[in-house]
């Protein structure tokens, strides 16, 4: 008769202890449940980086930004450009050996270049047209030629600095005549004139080196 007291108390405590297996297995089910029902994409909380740690500042942020240019760089002075020769046409009116107005001002525009400025030699040519005779042409010419040189000397250009050549009608730049052989009067206008060059200074010789 004691020994089925003690048959009852062991049943119940096999009972207990199977209630509590249960129990624990069941709560492991549920957070394996859990994590299988995340979606895709979502990480847990737990998974994120520590927000201080990410935080943390650059030290390359607060160095002060270097120059490529360097100021030791020597560029040396800015070299002038080359003076260039000037040359000129002045028409001439068909009666009259002085430059009109209108050539008192292309005259006048020369003692404005950087030629000029610099000291170059001027050469001045006396053209005429072909009517009239060899030697009158020729003489005409020089005329034109010597008021293109005196005018410039007026505006203070030195007399040596200015070479005169006459060439008549020897160099004309348009025709004197039409092709049915009568006269061309704008060929002659444009071969009555003077032509104004200044050359350019030559460049001088570099300095012999000292021995």
């Amino acid at each position: 008769m004691k020994s089925a007291p003690m048959i009852a108390s062991a049943i119940l405590l096999a009972a207990l202890g199977g209630c509590q297996q249960g129990t624990g297995s069941e709560g492991e089910s549920t957070d394996s449940a859990t994590q299988r029902a995340a979606p895709d994409g979502v990480v847990p909380d737990s998974a994120l980086p520590d927000a201080d740690a990410s935080a943390a500042p650059d030290p390359a942020a607060d160095e002060p930004k270097k120059s490529i240019i360097r100021a030791d760089v020597d560029v040396g002075p800015t070299q002038a450009p080359p003076v260039e020769t000037v040359h000129l046409v002045v028409p001439y009116p068909a009666k009259g050996a002085k430059p009109d107005e209108a050539g008192r001002a292309l005259l006048d525009g020369l003692l404005t270049t950087p030629a000029f400025a610099a000291g170059g030699a001027i050469t001045i040519w006396g053209h005429s047209d072909s009517r009239g005779s060899d030697a009158d042409n020729l003489a005409a010419s020089r005329r034109r030629a010597e008021a293109a040189r005196d005018y410039l000397e007026s505006k203070g250009v030195a007399k040596a600095r200015i070479s005169v050549v006459a060439l008549g009608e020897a160099r004309p730049i348009a025709p004197n005549r039409k092709l049915d052989g009568s006269d061309d009067q704008e060929g002659r206008a444009r071969n009555r004139r003077v032509e104004v060059e200044i050359a350019a200074p030559q460049p001088s010789a570099p300095a012999s080196p000292t021995p």
